[in-house]
């Protein structure tokens, strides 16, 4: 792929035909669809279905580096909570939703694909890797306490993990609801430090007060 332009046309196309189509059913010719491109001149840059997902897959991991660069300057603690609604909620509920559909369905496909395995061993790396920085920064900065940040990163993804999963597997909008005022009111509350906290006290009575 040597068109950056081309490559960014063609992962658009794969987001919007994944959250339309689910991952079982996408072909490359729903991809294609969404471009000004054949089928024919798709496979000129990828030999199969197969290789374009893990293309995709790499092309989310830039994503999430843009995504978390943007919150480079906002106190770790507002960062934080900036990546958790990221992950539950997003910014299209209705097509968020579609699209983590689809990648339950590319997981499930992970155990038996190698490739896919590895992607998504790496994009599993790389949140945890940005929840750590979060974490460590927000110690450094006297806004969380000292903590094991490795166990907390893991905790943080389980949960939004599970909350995703049951949510699209039950039908039920209120896991992520329930996930992250379990995340705000017990693991996010006992991270901050009293001033942190004494401030988001002072700052939540302010608001009920305007009320």
């Amino acid at each position: 792929m040597t068109d950056p332009d081309v490559r960014e046309s063609i992962m658009n196309a794969t987001y919007e035909a994944l959250c339309e189509h689910g991952y079982t059913e996408l072909t490359a010719q729903d991809i294609a669809d969404r471009t000004d491109r054949s089928k024919s001149a798709l496979f000129y840059h990828y030999d199969s279905k197969e290789e374009l997902t893990v293309d995709f897959l790499e092309y989310l991991l830039t994503w999430l580096d843009d995504r978390v660069e943007e919150t480079a300057s906002l106190p770790p603690a507002e960062r934080l909570l900036r990546v958790v609604d990221w992950f539950l909620y997003g910014e299209d509920t209705d097509q968020h939703e579609s699209f983590h559909t689809a990648m339950l369905e590319l997981r499930a496909q992970a155990p038996y694909n190698e490739q896919y395995r590895e992607k998504l061993r790496k994009s599993d790396e790389r949140l945890r890797t940005t929840f750590e920085r979060i974490l460590e920064d927000g110690i450094d900065e006297d806004q969380f306490v000292a903590h094991d940040t490795e166990r907390m990163a893991a905790l943080l993804i389980a949960a939004l993990d599970g909350a995703r999963t049951r949510q699209l597997t039950f039908d039920n909008d209120r896991y992520p609801e329930d996930v992250r005022a379990g995340i705000v009111g017990a693991i996010f509350e006992q991270l901050l430090t009293d001033e942190v906290a004494t401030d988001r006290r002072l700052e939540t009575a302010g608001e009920t007060d305007d009320d």
